[in-house]
């Protein structure tokens, strides 16, 4: 079940309020329970074969913190078998026949045996908001929880199951327990998810229609037809424009229904399109993830702190393991190293300390950005290489195309909304507009949420493909 579907906009989510609102309204404990039989039902209607996974996943780090706490003397030991049990479980059902795949290709055999499991939905959001839990008992920067339905109801809370954003324990630890309902927080999250559903289904389903039949063009293993250079660059653009609003959207609309059922989670994307370097880039996509890394991989290696040298290595892990997170894939590998590359560069350098040049740096940043999606988004080294090939015209592909100016001048509202809707502006104008005209703006804001909402349903009736990038992850 995604969000932007018809069954969770018109069937589940307003049950579980109803529910949440009338049943659950005597006591904290009750709707928590709601809300884990909604989101276990939530999980289940997409992966009912999986459902298995989750529950065994909350149950056994819900233990290990519990042994961590109460066996301070071995605490250690527990929290090593906390970790191993969960990335061990991540490997088998992620990246075993990457390995195993690559141990046969190796070795021109076929005695490593390949699964062919599916990847089950959310698992790498899930897992490493598990082991953050245990780790954080373990450091006492947050109480165990008891209550095994209390770090199930943490671990598979619905808005952000499946694809983030991903919500430390000690962040959301008081509002487990107790949390302000309030009509202006049920509603500024009906607004935050509104905002999120336009975004996805108006959005980046449009720029999807670009990007897929642009990429299409080379697929794994043969060229469909030569793309002119502009061409690639357009399908490029289409697919960094989509990305974003794909994503931005889904931690929109987690946020959103976060608010509606009383939680605050943190931001996850701060328009990262207007960044000046690779580093600021990653300081505003993905915060979640972003944190993650540094508070439970780099500053555990000793971040910055042991020289040059140590950084150095500790950057290299950081960015390996993030393209392993995103995805089993020599792509994603690449990409995580062509992200450590640029931002080990860039403090060599001291990039972000010099003035001056900001216009040149936005352009190399966005570029390099551009560049590192087309990693992410080619299936294997051979789309990969025809795709670069045609972008720096290697291929003798020509350079313009009768497409090129098709998919311009048909999507010229689209290119001209995403590259302003990538900046703040909407933001800036409505505080200048309710402060020129406050009584004005509170009678236009609903008005105009509303509209979006009905022009979201008319986009979700009309279109058939609603795909999720980061539910593959």
């Amino acid at each position: 079940m995604v969000f932007s579907s018809i069954i969770f906009l018109f069937y589940f989510l307003p049950m579980v309020l109803v529910l949440y609102y009338t049943v659950g309204k005597y006591s904290i404990g009750f709707r928590n329970l709601l809300l884990l039989a909604a989101s276990l039902l939530f999980y289940a209607w997409g992966e009912p074969e999986y459902i298995w996974l989750l529950i065994l996943s909350c149950l056994f780090n819900w233990a290990a913190a519990w042994l961590v706490d109460s066996r301070r003397s071995r605490a250690k030991f527990w929290l090593t078998v906390s970790v191993i049990g969960n990335l061990g479980v991540l490997f088998v059902m992620k990246y075993w026949d990457f390995v195993m795949g690559n141990l046969n290709s190796m070795f021109q055999t076929e005695i490593f045996p390949i699964l062919n499991m599916a990847l089950p939905i959310g698992i790498s959001f899930y897992t490493f908001q598990a082991m953050s839990y245990v780790i954080d008992v373990y450091r006492k920067n947050a109480a165990v929880q008891k209550n095994p339905l209390y770090v199930a109801l943490y671990i598979s809370l619905f808005p952000q199951l499946v694809a983030g954003p991903i919500v430390r324990y000690n962040t959301v630890e008081r509002q487990l327990l107790g949390r302000t309902h309030s009509w202006d927080r049920f509603s500024k999250g009906c607004v935050r998810f509104v905002q999120g559903l336009a975004k996805k289904l108006v959005l980046a389903n449009s720029f999807v229609v670009i990007a897929d039949n642009i990429f299409l063009m080379t697929r794994a293993g043969h060229t469909v037809m030569q793309i002119p250079v502009t061409l690639a660059w357009l399908g490029s653009f289409a697919y960094t424009f989509q990305i974003f609003f794909d994503f931005s959207a889904y931690s929109d609309m987690a946020i959103g229904l976060g608010q509606m059922f009383g939680f605050e989670f943190e931001e996850n994307f701060r328009y990262p399109y207007i960044s000046r370097s690779i580093g600021e880039f990653w300081r505003r996509w993905h915060i979640s993830m972003g944190t993650w890394f540094r508070e439970y991989v780099y500053i555990p290696l000793g971040g910055s702190r042991n020289g040059d040298g140590r950084m150095v290595r500790n950057l290299f892990i950081v960015w390996l393991l993030t393209g392993l997170w995103h995805g089993a894939g020599w792509n994603f590998l690449l990409w995580g190293m062509l992200n450590f590359l640029f931002i080990f560069a860039e403090r060599l350098f001291d990039l972000e300390k010099r003035e001056g040049g900001r216009i040149w740096r936005h352009i190399y940043t966005l570029l390099t950005v551009n560049l590192g999606w087309v990693l992410f988004r080619c299936e294997d080294f051979y789309q990969l290489q025809e795709y670069l090939g045609n972008m720096f015209w290697q291929n003798q592909n020509g350079f313009l195309s009768p497409y090129t100016w098709m998919f311009l001048k048909e999507y010229a509202c689209l290119w001209l909304a995403g590259a302003v809707l990538c900046m703040p502006v909407g933001e800036v104008a409505r505080g200048r507009f309710k402060k020129a005209a406050p009584g004005l703006e509170r009678a236009l804001y609903p008005a105009g949420m509303m509209a979006l909402l009905i022009i979201s349903v008319v986009y979700l009736a009309k279109s058939g493909y609603n795909p999720f990038i980061y539910f593959n992850f």
